[in-house]
């Protein structure tokens, strides 16, 4: 449901829930300074549900892979059309991004480029085996 600025409600509801899905591991979030991920409510959930927020710099959208994937969708579903409504431009999206297949995501994200920034440390600290599965070798 599109709304006209973010809610930290609505944040700490997807804290739950992620917290839900993936009760037994590490969570650690990557965000930007959106007010509803810094309000005090979030940050309180984040830490009783074990969740790590970690913060990109302010004023630095090309750290951001959800701001690569966005671009995507800019240029793919919104330009160059004006649909009847903001509600129907939102349904367009949304079947976009529901029909991308999770590597699709990940490269339009620029996850899966040799130069993504937090290449190293994923790999490192997080995620290796999974990331040998990413990479581009295995496509």
């Amino acid at each position: 449901m599109p709304r006209k600025k973010g809610r930290s409600a609505d944040f700490c509801a997807f804290l739950r829930e992620l917290r839900r899905r993936y009760r037994d591991y590490n969570i650690v979030l990557l965000l930007d300074s959106n007010s509803s991920h810094t309000a005090r409510a979030s940050q309180r959930e984040a830490a009783k549900l074990g969740i790590t927020l970690l913060w990109l710099p302010v004023r630095s959208p090309h750290l951001n892979p959800v701001d690569h994937l966005w671009r995507d969708v800019k240029q793919n579903v919104c330009a160059n059309r004006q649909d009847a409504s903001i509600d129907d431009l939102v349904a367009r999206v949304v079947r976009h991004l529901q029909h991308l297949r999770p590597r699709a995501v990940l490269r339009k994200a620029g996850v899966l480029s040799r130069r993504f920034w937090l290449r190293s440390a994923l790999s490192k600290y997080f995620c290796t085996p999974t990331w040998r599965m990413w990479s581009p070798s295995t496509s």
